[in-house]
């Protein structure tokens, strides 16, 4: 090319969430089946979406309204009928004017990081979610800048580091917090949320919280909303519908601001976010519609207290079998349907292996592990799913120096999930006695 068009941020753009499913896909080519648990998708883990549900979307989808744009911010009704869901709890008062829509949080998170100037950056959680940390560390074209989490201590933050972070580095103006979390499953108490808005308030920062699973804590574990809790300090709330309804399909996110009056520079920022999301015209209509309604309906809390109690049931069983297994960390979820397991310091090596029955599929699998630069627990992912069809994520993927992998509570077959789990930690013996 004439010229360089590669944005400076390029590099940092990485999801091997979805990444692995490449390697999976050439595994059932040889004939190997797959239990993809990488994968945050009740739906395609084969969660049946109530009939009541299905007849408000097939309901709308009779109406003209519903194929039409709608305003930039999102649809005014349902706007007010979430600004009333937050107003009603009694700390922030915030008005539809304060809502933005998004198609799906993912666009709301590169809006939000997008839209910083370059030099300024976000500290956000070690492990992450990687879209946050490949958006934040894309925008200024750097590695991402993170805060530990401590899997000795419930998977919660290290507040020494982060306020150390803060204090020796001038260029952080943010904090993010994911509560409850993806990957650990871990669920903050309100000491730590009130810690995390006190250093804010201390250099002067705002706080991004990505509640997109606020509603899925179990265990007897439960948070507070920050909206709850930030009092005057400038924030933002990322929310949706495709953990909780749950409809990861529409792709319906959005964000809701506080204190947008408390600093102009603030004021200008989001105003800077509304502005992006007006090139686009708007978000999808049809889902916005539905939300009031869905959100409204009788059924649903009754429909969330049984997908948690599930939830929570799976969280047990894997906690239970995983924590059994040799060399390994392992914290129970508490929110969310993930839970991550990190090996203890020097328990990996580049000899470990697992028998793989398929030679075509052990030749693939010796391929990928013997590139430069195959991470250790990145090696025991690819070992699992070619020798037990087992695909789950590795955590190096998620933005930190641990090691272990990332795997989802969303199988419904009770049998099939405790099956899944015994196999994990049989192999992970087998893994550390290989070499």
């Amino acid at each position: 090319m004439r010229n360089n068009i590669v944005h400076i941020g390029a590099g940092e753009l990485t999801y091997e969430i979805r990444a692995i499913v490449k390697i999976a896909e050439e595994l059932n080519r040889f004939g190997m089946k797959t239990n993809m648990e990488n994968i945050g998708d009740p739906v395609a883990k084969g969660e049946h979406i109530p009939l009541w549900i299905k007849e408000i979307v097939s309901g709308l989808t009779m109406k003209d309204c519903s194929y039409g744009y709608s305003a930039t911010k999102g649809l005014l009704e349902t706007r007010q009928f979430l600004a009333d869901l937050t107003n009603q709890r009694g700390k922030a008062q915030i008005s539809a004017e304060d809502i933005i829509f998004f198609n799906g949080l993912g666009d709301a998170i590169h809006k939000v990081y997008g839209m910083l100037k370059r030099e300024s950056r976000v500290i956000g959680p070690s492990p992450t979610y990687s879209t946050h940390s490949s958006a934040e560390g894309a925008h200024a074209g750097q590695k991402p800048i993170t805060y530990r989490l401590d899997p000795d201590n419930h998977w919660y933050p290290n507040m020494d580091d982060l306020r150390q972070s803060v204090k020796y580095n001038p260029a952080i103006s943010g904090i993010l917090i994911i509560n409850p979390d993806n990957p650990t499953g871990a669920v903050y108490p309100e000491r730590i949320l009130q810690e995390i808005i006190s250093i804010c308030k201390e250099y002067d920062l705002f706080l991004i919280c990505d509640e997109i699973y606020h509603n899925l804590c179990y265990n007897g574990t439960a948070t507070r909303p920050i909206s709850d809790l930030v009092g005057d300090l400038p924030a933002i709330a990322m929310k949706g519908i495709s953990k909780d309804v749950p409809w990861p399909g529409a792709r319906c996110g959005w964000i809701e601001v506080y204190n947008v009056d408390k600093d102009e520079m603030f004021s200008r920022y989001i105003d800077s976010i509304v502005n992006s999301k007006m090139v686009e015209v708007c978000s999808t209509t049809l889902p916005q519609k539905a939300i009031p309604l869905i959100l409204s309906n009788p059924e649903f809390p009754k429909y969330l207290a049984e997908r948690r109690s599930r939830y929570e049931r799976h969280s047990n069983i894997a906690y239970n079998l995983l924590k059994e297994a040799p060399g390994v960390k392992v914290n129970r979820a508490n929110g969310a349907f993930y839970m991550s397991v990190v090996f203890e310091a020097d328990r990996l090596n580049n000899q470990q292996t697992l028998p793989i029955d398929n030679p075509q599929v052990r030749e693939l699998v010796e391929g990928l592990v013997n590139q430069p630069g195959t991470l250790s627990d990145k090696r025991f992912v690819y070992y699992l799913l070619a020798s037990t069809g087992i695909c789950v994520v590795p955590i190096s993927s998620f933005c930190t120096d641990e090691r272990g992998f990332r795997i989802t509570l969303l199988e419904q077959d009770e049998k099939e999930f405790t099956q899944i789990f015994n196999t994990i930690t049989n192999a992970i013996a087998l893994y550390l006695e290989s070499a």
